[in-house]
């Protein structure tokens, strides 16, 4: 039997006075309309082991967002009866839904059966799914990637048994052939993060399953977009690998170089997601598109910067910085701005190459995540003119909080769709 949920603004009485819910016979009454307490009073009805839910009376389309959003849980079959919406509300909240099952689930799939190519795999035809028409793609895979030119996703990957892989998708809803996307996007696709040879500590590596969540959040996105009535062209790069330890994998002092001349030493393994980034931000530069977003687990430094509920923001680009940060404003996910300047491009040094990607210390040492972006901006075009990094600090959970259970969460996804659209 389904539970009857109904929304209050008067606070609870008698015993439950100052709760957040109250019971009746088969009903609880959140005492609140604010999206993100409907949300923990969802997580804790799911905690209590209610799973089958019914939305009775007026509830707005955020409201009932945040619902979904705390009564998600990976271990749980929730079903929830949504209440009534306008049309155009019911759609939003139904795209929603879809996409952000969609990222939580793969988001938490194991890595063995997520390997590299399967996620190239997946988000192509998660994509495709909602534009069979519009969507085109290629996976480049294995030694083919070193032969393309796709240097950093080939040598972080080559140390497992499961091959690398970069996939490039292009929506296009156009009647044009290879116009220029309106934007691309770029996502850190690292299935499992062993460290390399910088081995992380086992409590360290437990949860790596989610290094991918970069690539989660950008392919959530460009959907979202889509059902949302996107028509415009738009490419989108994840590079995919599994950054293991073998006879093959890639080691501290190797030198690579990409097709743009920069050379980069390896000082640390576990450093590995600007590595496969540098590829897929050198192919969005090549489209030509005038936005570029890119989205990554990148460092533990934007986490211990931010916490658990803000994605770091950077961007070399005032204009582009203040854009994103007004969009996700508007979709209501909290995004933080961090420092970026051109200096941060020679924050880790190097006495062979044109830079290391990273510093030989714990954690990259101070400001790590505003020096893994200035990485990062060498392989962006004109100044890093359009282009945006988000390190996303508030993509997962090591164990469930008031608001998320333990797992995905998606954070980020709005924000990006509501760029594309413009």
């Amino acid at each position: 039997m389904s539970l009857q949920v109904f929304l209050s603004e008067q606070e609870a009485t008698n015993v439950w006075q100052g709760n957040l819910i109250s019971y009746g016979d088969n009903s609880a009454t959140i005492h609140s309309l604010e999206a993100e307490a409907i949300q923990m009073a969802a997580r804790k009805l799911v905690a209590n082991g209610v799973s089958d839910f019914e939305l009775q009376g007026d509830w707005s389309l955020e409201a009932q967002w945040g619902f979904f959003q705390g009564s998600y849980d990976p271990k749980v079959d929730t079903q929830i009866a949504y209440a009534e919406l306008v049309d155009e509300d019911s759609h939003e909240l139904d795209s929603r839904v879809q996409v952000s099952r969609w990222m939580r689930s793969i988001v938490n799939e194991t890595p063995e059966v997520l390997a590299p190519q399967v996620l190239a795999e997946e988000a192509a035809e998660f994509i495709q799914s909602l534009a069979p028409e519009q969507v085109s793609y290629e996976i480049v895979a294995g030694e083919d990637l070193a032969e393309a030119g796709h240097i950093g996703t080939w040598e972080v990957g080559r140390g497992s048994t499961r091959p690398p892989a970069l996939l490039k998708l292009v929506f296009n809803p156009t009647e044009l052939d290879n116009p220029t996307p309106s934007a691309a996007l770029v996502g850190k696709g690292i299935t499992f993060d062993s460290g390399g040879y910088s081995i992380k500590p086992s409590t360290g590596m437990l949860h790596m399953k989610a290094d991918m969540g970069g690539a989660a959040t950008v392919t959530g996105a460009l959907g979202l977009a889509i059902l949302r009535g996107l028509d415009k062209p738009v490419h989108l790069y994840l590079c995919c690998a599994e950054n293991l330890i073998s006879g093959h994998a890639y080691k501290l002092g190797d030198i690579l170089t990409y097709p743009n001349g920069v050379t980069v030493e390896i000082q640390n393994t576990d450093a590995e997601g600007r590595i496969v980034l540098a590829d897929g931000l050198l192919l969005a530069s090549e489209s030509g598109a005038p936005t570029i977003i890119n989205a990554a687990t990148l460092t533990g430094a934007a986490v211990t910067a931010l916490g658990e509920d803000y994605n770091a923001v950077f961007a070399l680009d005032d204009d582009a910085r203040s854009d994103f940060l007004t969009a996700a404003q508007a979709e209501n996910e909290r995004h933080w701005p961090l420092p970026l300047e051109t200096f941060h491009a020679n924050k880790c040094p190097s006495n062979f190459a044109d830079t290391a990607n990273s510093r030989a210390v714990k954690g990259g040492g101070p400001g790590g995540a505003s020096n893994a972006a200035g990485f990062l901006s060498r392989f962006v075009r004109d100044q890093g003119k359009g282009w945006v990094h988000l390190d996303l600090a508030a993509a997962y959970n090591d164990s469930a909080t008031k608001k998320w259970s333990a797992g995905g969460t998606g954070q980020g996804f709005r924000s990006i769709a509501r760029q594309l659209i413009g």
